[in-house]
C-alpha cells in the first residue's frame, strides 16, 4: 500500500497515548486500518514531564497500530494541549500589487504569513492562526474572499499561542521515536472535527473536552472558530481526590470512578455500598457510592464552573453570541455517569455526548464509539486533509505542466509548418511542376502576351 493512501493521527495524552491509521473510502467516511494504544507515562497536565518515558510509550502505540494496520507508520498529526496554551484576536491587513487580478489562496497565504510575523512574549510561539472574517475593500463580513477582486484584503484571526519549550518537547519526542511530524494541531479543534455537525457550527456551540490532564474548550459560531482556552483539570484530579478522600491507591480509585462514579449525589442511594479489597491481608473497605458521588461532584462542578467563566468570558449569555447548540461533552471524562445533567444544570445550555464514530465506516465492535477516541480521531481526519490538499496541489502542478507540454508542442509544429511554408513560398514555382504543366504554363503566358499587343495596337488605330 502507497503512503500516500493512508494517514495517522497521534493523541499524546495524560492518561494514554493512540496512534490511528486510517484512509478515506470511495464514500467520503474514514476507514479505520489499525489503532494502537499504550499508559501515558510521561506527561502530566498535557505537558511532557519525562522525555524517555514519552518516547517509550510513543513507540508502543505506534508499534501496535503499524502491527494492526499492517503498514510502516513514518508521518503523523499530533495534538497538543495544556495549561501553557492561549488565544487572542488579531486583525491585519495586506494591499495587493494588482487589484485587477482576483484574489487567490496565495493572498490567504501571505496574509496569514504576516500574521505570523506577531511579537509574541518571551519563550512563546504561534501555533494556529485561524481567519474569521475578511474584508475586501470597504465590503466586510466576507467568509471566503478568494475569486473576488480588491486592493486591501484584511482579516480577523483567532491566534493559538503556546510556549515553545513544551512545543520542543513534543516535537523531540516525536522524532526519537523515529517519526516525522507532519502537523501540530491544538486537541480541542481536533475533538471539534471528529463530532461537532456543520449546522452546531453554525448555530452556536461549545465543545468542552474533558481528557486525563486538562479540560479543553472551543467555541464556534457561525461556522467560525470564536474562543478556544486549556483548563488545568481533568479526569486525573477527580482519580486523584478519590484515592485522598476514600484513603485507596490509585488503581482502585480509577476503577471506582469508571464502574460505579456518578456527578449526581442526589441520585445515588445512601444504602448502596462497593467492597475494595484491602491491601496485603488488610481488611476490604467498604465505600458508600453516595460519598463516592459527592467527592466527585465537588470537583466536576469546580471543572463546569470554570467553563462556565470562559462561555462568559467568550458572551455566550449575550443574544448574538447565544450557543444555540449548546455544549458538546467528550473525552474520557465525558463518560462519567450523570455528568450531562449536570452540566445543563450548571451551565444553563443543553449539552450532549459528542461520539466521533458518526464519521467512521467500519467500526462494527463499536470499539472507537468512546469519546475518549474524539481527538485521535479528529487529528486523523486533520492529517487525511493534509493529505487531500497536497493531493490536489499534486495534481494542479501536473496539469499546468501537461498544459504548458501541449502548448509547446502546439508551438513547435506550428513553427515548423510556417518555416515550410516560407522556404516552398521562396523557392521557384517550377520545381513543383511536371513538364506537362511547364508546358502549359508556358502556352498561357504566350498567348496572354500576344493577347495584349492586339488589345494595344486597337486601341492606337482608334486614335
Amino acid at each position: 500500500m502507497e503512503n500516500q493512501e493512508y494517514s495517522v493521527g497521534l493523541d499524546i495524552g495524560t492518561t494514554k497515548i493512540v496512534a490511528i491509521v486510517g484512509r478515506r473510502n470511495a464514500h467520503g467516511k474514514i476507514e479505520i486500518l489499525g489503532v494502537g494504544k499504550a499508559k501515558s507515562l510521561g506527561v502530566h497536565k498535557g505537558i511532557v514531564n519525562n522525555i524517555s518515558q514519552t518516547i517509550n510509550s510513543i513507540k508502543a502505540a505506534v508499534a501496535e497500530a503499524q502491527s494492526s494496520a499492517g503498514v510502516p507508520i513514518h508521518k503523523v498529526t499530533v495534538g497538543i494541549a495544556g495549561k501553557h496554551i492561549r488565544s487572542l484576536q488579531h486583525s491585519d491587513y495586506i494591499m495587493r500589487e494588482n487589484p485587477d487580478r482576483f484574489i487567490t489562496d496565495d493572498d490567504i497565504e501571505a496574509l496569514k504569513d504576516q500574521v505570523k510575523k506577531l511579537v509574541m512574549l518571551p519563550g512563546e510561539e504561534i501555533i494556529h492562526v485561524l481567519p474569521q472574517e475578511y474584508k475586501v475593500d470597504s465590503e466586510g463580513e466576507i467568509q471566503e474572499p478568494v475569486g473576488m477582486h480588491g486592493k486591501r484584503l484584511e482579516a480577523n484571526f483567532h491566534v493559538v499561542v503556546g510556549q515553545m519549550g513544551s512545543i520542543r518537547n513534543i516535537a523531540r519526542c516525536v522524532r526519537e521515536a523515529g517519526l516525522e511530524m507532519e502537523a501540530l494541531t491544538l486537541e480541542p479543534l481536533a475533538s471539534s472535527e471528529a463530532v461537532l455537525t456543520k449546522e452546531e457550527k453554525e448555530a452556536g456551540v461549545a465543545i468542552v473536552d474533558i481528557g486525563g490532564g486538562t479540560t479543553d474548550i472551543a467555541i464556534f459560531k457561525d461556522n467560525i472558530i470564536r474562543h478556544t482556552c486549556v483548563i488545568p483539570y481533568g479526569g486525573g484530579i477527580i482519580t486523584e481526590d478519590i484515592k485522598e478522600g476514600c484513603s485507596i491507591i490509585e488503581k482502585h480509585a480509577e476503577q471506582l470512578k469508571v464502574k460505579f462514579g456518578s456527578a449526581v449525589p442526589e441520585l445515588e442511594k445512601d444504602s448502596t455500598f462497593v467492597t475494595i479489597p484491602g491491601l496485603h491481608g488488610r481488611p476490604d473497605k467498604e465505600i458508600s457510592l453516595k460519598t463516592l458521588a459527592q467527592i466527585i461532584n465537588a470537583r466536576v462542578e469546580e471543572i463546569l464552573e470554570m467553563v462556565n467563566t470562559e462561555l462568559k468570558a467568550y458572551g455566550a449569555f449575550e443574544q448574538k453570541k447565544k450557543l444555540i447548540a449548546g455544549i458538546v461533552l467528550t473525552g474520557g471524562g465525558s463518560n462519567l455517569k450523570h455528568l450531562r445533567q449536570l452540566a445543563n444544570y450548571t451551565t444553563g445550555f443543553d449539552s450532549r455526548i459528542g461520539f466521533a464514530n458518526e464519521y467512521i465506516a467500519n467500526d462494527k465492535n463499536q470499539y472507537l464509539k468512546g469519546p475518549e477516541f474524539a481527538t485521535s480521531i479528529g487529528l486523523l481526519m486533520e492529517s487525511l486533509k493534509i493529505r487531500d490538499k497536497k493531493t490536489v496541489a499534486v495534481e494542479e502542478v501536473e496539469i499546468e505542466i501537461e498544459t504548458k507540454a501541449e502548448h509547446t508542442e502546439q508551438q513547435t509544429v506550428s513553427n515548423i509548418e510556417s518555416q515550410s511554408q516560407t522556404q516552398i513560398s521562396q523557392q521557384p514555382v517550377q520545381e513543383y511542376e511536371t513538364p506537362a504543366q511547364q508546358q502549359q504554363r508556358k502556352v498561357r503566358l504566350t498567348f496572354g502576351q500576344s493577347l495584349m499587343e492586339k488589345v494595344k495596337k486597337f486601341f492606337e488605330e482608334v486614335e
